[in-house]
């Protein structure tokens, strides 16, 4: 909800207010003639206009901004703005714009139609990682003679030219490039593929023309390529010395293999189905209940999640700048798709934190003791080290109500 606090000083007050702000800033301003902060008042105004005004009006609106934002009636959900609205030697108007929490009103949240779907696994999804698992150990054997294939590792000497001049990105010495990757551009693999060692080939090809390099987007060039040798991959059969070298506990065959596989299949299903189904009951209810969210709110969520996902970029080396260019996309384009998640988050936030106080949902330092010692056992770490990583006890204390709140809606 939005509120506006007016705030008004004038008068004596107002008097008051600039006469303590002429005393607190005097002493930094120096005035020829005079020591520092001996000047008269009316040689300062004359000398700094406006100055001694500013300074009131900052002490104050700093002051009331505290007495404002303290008042739990108009608890803020994002950063008040304040704006100034007549500003002179005689008074000082202010207003202070307020966003708090919306107002919801819960609609029906436990006689829901959402349904978990059951979940199996099939001998097709066990083999698919029982072969995923072989690829992963296979070996690269030299490749005595014959011609490039699809599948083979190709060890090249490549270098790009556009108009003739090599350009910059393109070359590349003894480099090992599985055919059929689609690691470079179109036309490239397949224009291996054939080759013999000791072959030079040049390959005519084109760059996309949204590849992310100016001067290369949709660009002729010709790669000068040679083949020094060729590799493939040798599959392991699944023998003594495969489950000896897959190291898994307690699986020495194809039986036990398979065992463990659809355990751990079935497994990250189980969690996808639990995750669809909280999200289609949330879903379900947020429709059911009345809250208006003020876009304010929703904007700042959307900037929160930019910069969650900026920081997954760095850590993984790549700047704002770099990903929009390589992702072909703006910031804004980016902002504008979160903006439909920041809304559902903020939906289910609220929702939930009025369940809990529908529901009158506690959470005792037993349960927090208890679940704190399940995670500090299950990473490997302290409990303090899992208190800091949460973000504090009123963080977890609030997820377990959350978990509490969900488990009120699937019993009923």
């Amino acid at each position: 909800m939005k509120k506006e606090v007016k705030y008004t000083v004038k008068g004596e007050e107002w008097v008051k207010a600039r006469d303590d702000a002429f005393n607190r800033i005097k002493n930094k301003y120096r005035i020829d003639g005079f020591r520092k902060g001996k000047a008269p008042r009316n040689i300062f105004e004359k000398k700094y206009p406006g100055e001694i005004t500013m300074e009131a009006a900052n002490m104050l609106i700093d002051k009331k901004y505290r007495e404002v934002i303290m008042d739990k009636k108009n608890e803020p959900v994002i950063e008040p703005k304040v704006n100034i609205t007549k500003l002179s030697d005689d008074e000082l108007e202010a207003t202070f714009t307020i966003i708090t929490a919306p107002e919801v009103k819960l609609g029906e949240y436990k006689k829901l139609k959402a349904k978990k779907d059951k979940v199996s696994v099939t001998k097709k999804e066990i083999q698919e990682k029982i072969d995923e698992l072989l690829k992963n150990y296979a070996e690269l054997v030299v490749k005595e003679d014959g011609k490039a294939e699809l599948g083979d590792t190709a060890v090249i000497d490549f270098e790009g030219f556009k108009d003739g001049i090599p350009f910059d990105g393109g070359k590349g010495e003894n480099y090992n490039l599985e055919l059929g990757s689609n690691s470079f551009i179109p036309g490239f693999e397949d224009g291996v593929v054939g080759m013999k060692k000791g072959e030079t080939k040049d390959l005519e090809l084109t760059f996309p023309k949204d590849y992310g390099v100016e001067d290369l987007n949709g660009a002729k060039v010709v790669f000068k390529v040679t083949l020094h040798d060729l590799k493939r991959k040798v599959i392991p059969e699944l023998d003594k010395d495969f489950f000896d070298d897959l190291g898994m506990e307690g699986i020495t065959n194809k039986s036990e293999l398979e065992a463990k596989l659809e355990s751990e299949i079935k497994d990250q299903k189980d969690k996808e189905a639990e995750q669809k189904y909280v999200d289609s009951l949330l879903e379900e209810a947020t429709s059911n209940m009345t809250c208006d969210i003020d876009d304010e709110i929703v904007e700042e969520e959307t900037n929160h999640m930019y910069n969650d996902f900026l920081n997954r970029m760095k850590s993984q080396g790549l700047t704002e700048e770099l990903y929009l260019q390589y992702a072909g996309t703006t910031k804004e384009d980016i902002i504008n798709h979160m903006k439909g998640d920041a809304l559902k988050r903020l939906k289910n936030s609220y929702f939930l934190q009025e369940v809990i106080k529908e529901e009158k949902i506690e959470v005792t330092d037993k349960e927090v003791n208890k679940e704190l010692d399940e995670m500090a056992k299950k990473y490997n770490l302290t409990k303090d080290d899992v208190v800091n990583y949460i973000g504090g006890e009123e963080a977890l204390k609030f997820d377990l109500k959350v978990r509490k709140a969900l488990e009120i809606m699937k019993n009923n």
